[in-house]
């Protein structure tokens, strides 16, 4: 898609962080917005900063794990604004947990948002998307999609995932031909609530790490502004990308990983060990 003028996208987790601030830079370039988020005071206050733009712009509480509640909104998508072209999955969460012990509900409850939530997106929208005969769908992974990190294993898990189906999607878009693609994003540190929201376990003091602290410095490694990201997103969608690496630290990580693809792991425990 070289212009998103008069497209309609539709977006989840758009109550805040990266979410919202493609919700806004789409509505300055003139396309029409389906907005989703979790939580009813996010989602409103993305809809006050939307009300003077100009667009068509519908709204819907949203939890992603719900598979029936996501075909829902998707159908009501289509009938609101009479097709769809872009879909973005975005909402996401996080949790510090070592493997030993992280419960298997912790394991549940990030697989059905991060993983499923992106499986649901797109098995819904994607026929939506192909019958509108032009648009891309946009899932969010990570860097941490790229390099796994100690006391991250459920997050890995989910964000590996997301890059691998998504990865696999793209290549049955080219088989198929057409104007319909798939991009995979992988952001690095981006000043978003996901650190303030984010769950951690008392299981990280067997790391040496403070669960009480761990906000607080995963918050530190958060600098890249949600706009600049959202600006990063839109320019490799236009450019009909296969993956786009937000960030200047993203980029370090994927070329450690690349030189490194399994040495990345010792520096990784090092840091930590180094860091107690």
């Amino acid at each position: 898609m070289k212009s998103f003028n008069e497209s309609v996208a539709a977006i989840t987790g758009a109550g805040s962080g990266i979410g919202q601030a493609l919700a806004l830079n789409l509505a300055a370039q003139g396309a029409h917005l389906a907005i989703s988020d979790i939580n009813q005071a996010g989602l409103d206050a993305t809809l006050d900063l939307l009300k003077d733009s100009g667009v068509k712009v519908t709204s819907q509480i949203l939890d992603v794990s719900k598979k029936e509640d996501v075909a829902a909104w998707a159908q009501k998508v289509q009938a609101d604004h009479g097709k769809v072209n872009l879909i973005f999955n975005n909402a996401g969460v996080a949790l510090g947990a070592t493997v030993e012990g992280a419960t298997y509900e912790e394991y549940e409850w990030m697989m059905s948002i991060n993983f499923w939530g992106v499986v649901y997106g797109t098995k819904e929208f994607l026929p939506l998307i192909k019958q509108a005969g032009q648009g891309c769908v946009i899932n969010i992974s990570s860097i941490f999609g790229i390099t796994a990190q100690p006391s991250q294993s459920a997050y890995n898990a989910a964000k590996f995932a997301v890059r691998g189906f998504t990865e696999s999607l793209r290549q049955e878009l080219d088989i198929q031909g057409g104007n319909v693609t798939a991009l995979c994003v992988h952001p690095g540190g981006i000043k978003t609530n996901i650190a303030n929201s984010a769950r951690q376990s008392d299981s990280l003091k067997s790391l040496g790490l403070d669960p009480k602290k761990g906000t607080e410095k995963f918050n530190k490694m958060l600098r890249k502004p949600p706009s600049e990201a959202a600006s990063d997103i839109l320019d490799a969608v236009k450019k009909n990308k296969r993956r786009v690496l937000v960030g200047n630290d993203a980029k370090a990580m994927d070329a450690l990983q690349r030189i490194l693809p399994t040495g990345y792991q010792r520096i990784f425990s090092k840091a930590i060990k180094m860091a107690k």
